[in-house]
């Protein structure tokens, strides 16, 4: 079947104009490596936004998916389907979860996550015991509740009244959570252990583990959003296991699925109970297509020795980009782990991340930003070394460019 030739001009008639995509369209592409429309190959350091996570056309997660294509694809909740227990099971055995909760997405994840605590505190502590404190520069989706924990007032600029009972502290300040939290009205405090969006800023262990001590002090969830960090992009499975911090829920969507929409809500019995028949759903969550793919995923990045490979790639390409860096005075520092970095821009090259994007694509090599001071780069946990080698020579021949 013939099918006509689209442009880059074809989104702005017939899309909604809420994102700005580039002007190149991929439409192939094979381990860390990209195709567009005229042949042109890139290097992709971008991951899909920490999503591809085991790359492109991934031959095990090829195999799952036309595996259970030939059996079920769709059943909904109505009834329960064996992808979907399976892979339940495997996340339980792989963490410290006892019940599991599919969705779509991560704002999906995250929506299920607060309404849980709500109704949590609800069940055991009365309706005052509401409110949810997050942080400031979080990113928890873009669902009006998610997008509301989150603490981004520009994503909700245009859409109040945002939903009450929500309150941000400062990342890494414990001063400022114990200035906000209370026995009689905190029901859940949620961070990213690594917030992404803003800037790819880690959390201080400490700062972790005195919030574990807090939440338990005021019987109020702790919650971990590990969109972005789950699923081996830190180089462990989850990365409360980096920090031996254990939350009450924990969110994972992006590279659950390796590209596949899939996203979990992961729990104990006893916090799980609270969604019980009719609390809560989705259409499409354990869809089975989905949940087969997921589980390839996690069979496969849950190896040792592609953890410790994530652990060797992240310390290369972090070195890479520093010494760049250096060479030419755009980074102060790389901060983050595993394979989810971000390049700090220094103070004469600040608001210009955008522009090392494009600059990036000119030679071939994709990468992200983390807002505009921000350099962010989320490969597959697979890619060859000798790309991450090819990968940094294209990116810096993009910065001599923009240096000159």
């Amino acid at each position: 079947m013939n099918k006509e030739p689209v442009s880059r001009e074809l989104f702005d008639e017939v899309m909604v104009p809420n994102y700005a995509p580039g002007n190149i369209i991929p439409v192939r592409g094979e381990g860390s490596r990209v195709w567009d429309q005229e042949g042109r190959e890139f290097l992709d350091l971008q991951g899909g936004i920490a999503v591809t996570s085991l790359g492109h056309a991934h031959p095990g997660l090829l195999g799952a998916l036309q595996e259970q294509s030939e059996k079920v694809w769709h059943l909904s909740n109505v009834m329960t389907n064996e992808p979907a227990l399976r892979l339940a099971k495997t996340l339980r055995d792989h963490t410290f979860a006892e019940r599991v909760f599919f969705a779509n997405s991560g704002a999906e994840a995250n929506e299920a996550a607060f309404k849980l605590a709500r109704r949590y505190a609800w069940d055991h502590f009365g309706p005052d015991k509401h409110e949810i404190i997050s942080f400031k520069n979080a990113f928890h989706g873009r669902t009006l509740f998610t997008v509301s924990v989150g603490g981004q007032q520009k994503y909700l600029e245009g859409f109040e009244p945002a939903p009450g009972g929500i309150h941000h502290a400062d990342f890494n300040d414990l001063d400022s959570v114990k200035a906000l939290i209370s026995k009689e009205k905190t029901c859940a405090v949620v961070i990213e252990p690594i917030q992404g969006e803003s800037g790819v800023v880690p959390a201080d262990p400490e700062f972790l583990k005195g919030l574990r001590q807090l939440c338990d002090d005021n019987d109020a969830l702790l919650i971990f959003d590990e969109v972005q960090t789950g699923v081996g992009r830190t180089g462990h499975l989850y990365a409360y296991e980096m920090y031996g911090v254990i939350p009450d829920i924990l969110t994972s969507a992006k590279g659950l699925g390796g590209g596949f929409p899939v996203a979990a809500m992961l729990t104990t019995a006893k916090v799980g109970a609270s969604l019980a028949v009719g609390t809560h759903g989705s259409t499409y969550g354990g869809n089975a297509l989905a949940c087969a793919v997921a589980q390839k995923v996690i069979d496969t990045v849950s190896q040792p020795e592609i953890l410790k490979g994530v652990n060797e790639r992240s310390e290369k390409l972090r070195q890479g980009m520093m010494a760049i860096g250096e060479r030419y005075g755009i980074f102060s520092e790389v901060r983050g782990a595993g394979l989810l970095l971000g390049c700090v821009l220094t103070e004469q090259w600040k608001g210009r991340a955008k522009d090392f994007l494009a600059a990036g694509l000119e030679e071939g090599v994709m990468v992200l930003v983390a807002g505009a001071d921000v350099v962010r780069l989320a490969p597959s946990l697979i890619i060859p070394e000798t790309d991450i080698d090819e990968a940094l020579e294209r990116f810096e021949t993009a910065v001599k460019k923009l240096a000159q």
